[in-house]
């Protein structure tokens, strides 16, 4: 199975155990919980986004050596679902 089918069943584990733990909670409160869940998700991924970037500027300038960059940067695909 490759990562991205991995994330995907768990992003839809976490997102379907999320509506189901509501029980008999209103559903704005699991609607809710999902837009809550996303924020928070994207946000992640966004600082994700901008430490590749500095990574890669760093790089660019020299600042850093092709084995830095390379480990930095699976560093930050580890902790990332969309890089």
């Amino acid at each position: 199975m490759n990562r991205k089918a991995i994330t995907a069943t768990a992003l839809a584990l976490v997102l379907g155990a999320s509506l189901t733990s509501t029980g008999c909670a209103p559903r704005t409160a699991a609607g809710g919980a999902v837009v809550g869940g996303a924020a928070i998700g994207g946000v992640y991924e966004y600082q994700n986004k901008r430490a590749l970037d500095a990574l890669e500027q760093d790089f660019r300038r020299g600042q850093i050596t092709q084995e830095e960059y390379d480990r930095r940067k699976r560093e930050i695909s580890r902790r990332s679902l969309i890089y």
